[in-house]
């Protein structure tokens, strides 16, 4: 995307400039579609700056839509980040990869259909005609996640997608996210077991980011809150992850704002929040689309 003034730091010549604050972007953007895991909390408590940052960007006559890949429909979403302690002044609405899923598989009446993942991810289906069943009888397999992810890997699932391969079923997957961050630990994700699939020589659908039918949903969304159409130059992605944040922002041809404090904290030595390192943030981004900025964590 073109280059703007802004209040930015740049400590090594091949990383991405650190940003001081979104309050270096204030006035720029129409539409920020903000990552929720890894940027508003990290599955146990909010980062009460972040939900500050992008309340005050909705001051200003931003609209937030937050995009995550939760592989369940929005209202769910709400709700725990409601538990978590993060406003609702921090959005104006919420799309998820599970919001993506549902619609998909509204247009599969009737098929009978394997759920891989935790009985937390059931409310993905309600309400669609849809017969869930064991795998040996489906005709569709739909990967939310690990039925265990505190302790399994996608090592525990060889058998299963060996099975799931024999018989060549078609692969949903709700979450394209390979890990995610859960307090101090990374989790494995339902992206891990679709790619693993894939590389077996399955077919799989990816729902979510960085894919644009998510993305395609939250503009739709976007406009009809703004009541017209958004000029994608007026729009910033903000996320923690590379491989679906940043490189889908760039892919649906609008800016991003990458936090190095997510699932990549370990490796750019920036967990808790400290400033990245930025030999490591050069070596992340070499070959890579670069975000217009970094922050350890989203503050104003």
């Amino acid at each position: 995307m073109a280059e703007r003034s802004n209040s930015t730091e740049r400590s090594h010549p091949h990383a991405p400039p650190l940003v001081t604050g979104l309050s270096a972007y204030a006035g720029q953007y129409d539409l920020i579609l903000c990552d929720v895991w890894g940027v508003l909390h990290n599955g146990v408590a909010a980062f009460p700056s972040a939900c500050d940052a992008l309340t005050r960007m909705r001051a200003g006559g931003a609209t937030v839509v937050l995009v995550s890949n939760a592989p369940r429909p929005h209202r769910f979403v709400m709700e725990m980040l409601d538990g978590l302690g993060v406003p609702r002044t921090a959005y104006d609405a919420i799309i998820t990869s599970g919001d993506v899923t549902r619609e998909m598989l509204a247009a599969r009446t009737g098929a009978r259909t394997y759920h891989l993942g935790p009985g937390r991810d059931l409310g993905l289906f309600e309400g669609l005609d849809l017969v869930l069943t064991d795998l040996a009888e489906a005709d569709l397999v739909v990967v939310t996640g690990l039925f265990h992810d505190e302790v399994e890997t996608p090592d525990d699932y060889v058998e299963t997608i060996a099975a799931m391969k024999a018989r060549d079923l078609p692969l949903i997957c709700a979450n394209p996210d390979l890990v995610v961050e859960r307090g101090e630990k990374l989790i494995f994700c339902s992206g891990a077991i679709a790619k693993a699939y894939e590389e077996v020589g399955g077919k799989a659908v990816w729902c979510g980011k960085p894919y644009r039918p998510i993305y395609d949903t939250a503009f739709a969304h976007a406009e009809v809150i703004r009541g017209g159409a958004i000029d994608r130059a007026r729009v910033l992605g903000i996320g923690d992850a590379l491989r679906t944040d940043i490189a889908g922002a760039n892919d649906a041809g609008f800016d991003s704002l990458f936090i190095s404090g997510g699932i990549h904290a370990q490796e750019l030595k920036s967990v808790d929040g400290a400033i990245p390192d930025t030999e490591s943030l050069a070596e992340l981004f070499t070959g890579h689309a670069h975000p217009r900025g970094v922050m350890p964590r989203l503050a104003w």
